[in-house]
């Protein structure tokens, strides 16, 4: 299993208030659920008018459909045009039953 998580800084240039920023979040968050059925929220610059910050989470058993995923949500936020994409940070997580460089399988799960 795979997981790609993505975080995206945003500025809302047009935002002149909380409640703007809000409605342009949340058209965001709702185009990109119904489209490509992911988590998606908003994770930090939460009193900013003009910059948010939104986070987004992919699973999959493959890691090149993972970050297909990620660029095309990445994309998909950009190409809307109702906020300017200024940074992203990706990380891809391996979970499972896989064979490590040792010829082992690493477990993700703690030991007791």
């Amino acid at each position: 299993m795979v997981v790609g998580v993505c975080r995206v800084t945003l500025m809302v240039p047009e935002s002149h208030s909380l409640k703007e920023k809000r409605m342009v979040l949340r058209r965001i968050k709702d185009r990109v659920t119904n489209k490509f059925n992911c988590a998606i929220a908003e994770v930090g610059d939460g009193d900013e008018w003009q910059s948010a910050e939104i986070g987004f989470a992919v699973v999959s058993n493959e890691y090149g459909f993972t970050q297909s995923m990620v660029h095309k949500i990445l994309n998909f936020i950009e190409d809307l045009a109702v906020a300017k994409v200024v940074n992203d940070e990706q990380d891809f997580v391996h979970y499972g039953d896989e064979l490590d460089s040792s010829g082992s399988y690493a477990h993700w799960e703690p030991e007791k």
